[in-house]
C-alpha cells in the first residue's frame, strides 16, 4: 500500500516539476513580449514623448502615460486567468485525500507578483524614454 502510495506521489511531484518549468518559461515569455510591446510603443511615440518634455511634463507624468495602458492589461489578465486558474486547482486538488484549501489571499499574492513584475519591466523603459534629450527626438521637426 506505501509502495503504491509512493508511486502516485512520485508521478505527481514529476508533473509538479513539469508544470513549474513551464510556468518558468510563460512568465519570462510573457515578460519578453511586455517588454517588446512596450519598446515599440516608445518608438512610435518619441516625438509625442519629446513634445511632452518641452511643454513641461515630468519623467514621472510620461512615464505613467505610458505605463497606465500595460497596466491595465496585466490587470484583465490576472482577471481572466484567477478563475481559470481557481477551477483547475480545485479540478486537480480533488483527487487527493488531505488537501490545503485554496484561498483568497493566494490568488492577490499572485496578481501582486504580477503587477510588481510587469512595472518593473515596464518602468526601466519608460524612465529610459522618458529622460531622454527631447531634441534628438524633435530634430527633424
Amino acid at each position: 500500500v506505501d509502495e503504491n502510495i509512493n508511486n502516485w506521489y512520485a508521478q505527481e511531484r514529476l508533473m509538479s516539476i513539469w508544470f513549474s518549468i513551464a510556468a518558468g518559461v510563460a512568465i519570462v515569455l510573457s515578460c519578453m513580449g511586455l517588454l517588446a510591446m512596450v519598446l515599440l510603443i516608445i518608438q512610435q511615440r518619441v516625438k509625442e514623448i519629446g513634445v511632452r518634455k518641452v511643454l513641461g511634463a515630468s519623467v514621472q507624468n510620461i512615464s505613467v502615460l505610458i505605463s497606465k495602458d500595460f497596466l491595465l492589461l496585466v490587470i484583465v489578465a490576472v482577471l481572466i486567468a484567477t478563475p481559470i486558474a481557481w477551477l483547475a486547482m480545485n479540478q486537480w486538488l480533488k483527487d487527493f485525500p488531505y488537501r490545503i484549501e485554496i484561498r483568497w489571499w493566494m490568488f492577490a499574492l499572485v496578481a501582486m507578483v504580477a503587477l510588481l513584475v510587469s512595472c518593473l519591466t515596464i518602468s526601466v523603459n519608460t524612465v529610459r524614454a522618458a529622460m531622454q534629450n527631447p531634441v534628438k527626438s524633435l530634430r527633424t521637426e
